[in-house]
């Protein structure tokens, strides 16, 4: 999937997260969550810019996902304490797993059990490449991410 795809199911994901923090009257949290989620979406493609790592190899798995959870937990909680080092740790590891979930909407698919299995996933809907699906999953990630923040704020 591209960047726009990826951003898309990662705002769906992070919509309820969200909804519930503007509904407690966190919204401020809630915009920094969102602002990391989306910046650290993409980590996972670092793997196409070096020739070290296979493309949706170990950085396209769930061990990516605790391993990225861990570390934004830790700058979470060194930077505002307690609180933001459980949310950086479900923000960054939601950010890894939203990736996985579009990228295993592609022919290519994930192998996500890496290093335990390389057991290969994929639903095959739609190539990676396809204009039209990254910007309808854009677009509906957006809406419901919208929805949610507009929803929280009624409560």
């Amino acid at each position: 999937m591209y960047r726009p795809g990826h951003y898309g199911v990662a705002l769906a994901l992070y919509s309820p997260i969200g909804f519930l923090l503007v509904a407690r009257g966190l919204a401020d949290r809630a915009l920094v969550g969102g602002v990391v989620l989306l910046a650290l979406t993409m980590l996972p493609d670092l793997d196409s810019k070096t020739g070290r790592v296979r493309h949706r190899g170990p950085t396209h798995s769930l061990a990516f996902a605790v391993a990225v959870g861990l570390v934004a937990g830790v700058v979470g909680g060194l930077l505002a304490g307690l609180w933001f080092a459980g949310f950086g740790a479900l923000v960054g590891s939601l950010a890894i797993v939203s990736h996985l979930l579009a990228d295993v909407l592609t022919p290519m698919g994930i192998r996500p059990l890496w290093p335990l299995s390389t057991r290969h996933y994929t639903l095959d809907l739609t190539l990676s490449s396809d204009a039209r699906t990254n910007y309808l999953l854009f677009v509906g990630g957006s809406i419901l991410c919208g929805g949610a923040w507009f929803l929280g704020g009624l409560y």
